[in-house]
């Protein structure tokens, strides 16, 4: 039996973002949980900002409108930071 790459793609349900995370259930049942640091937008934006998002496509991606934040499923998963946002050396 193949996966259609429709079928394959990490689709997001559900999105929370807390004091100092951003958390988003898969519609596989993955839960992903992500430093809110990594995203200063989202970080530094007032809560009732935070919690007014939308998915982008079948869920792809999310979109903050009152934020100006887009991020992707694909680089949740691979652990992107935003580009402004500073990351302890390793």
């Amino acid at each position: 039996m193949s996966i259609s790459a429709a079928e394959s793609r990490p689709l997001a349900r559900q999105v929370e973002v807390t004091v100092d995370e951003l958390r988003v259930t898969l519609a596989d049942g993955r839960k992903l949980s992500v430093p809110l640091a990594w995203f200063p937008r989202l970080l530094n934006a007032p809560p009732d900002k935070r919690d007014k998002w939308k998915l982008l496509g079948d869920g792809e991606g999310i979109h903050w409108p009152q934020v100006d934040e887009d991020l992707s499923v694909e680089g949740l998963l691979v652990g992107v930071p935003a580009p402004s946002a500073s990351t302890p050396e390793s």
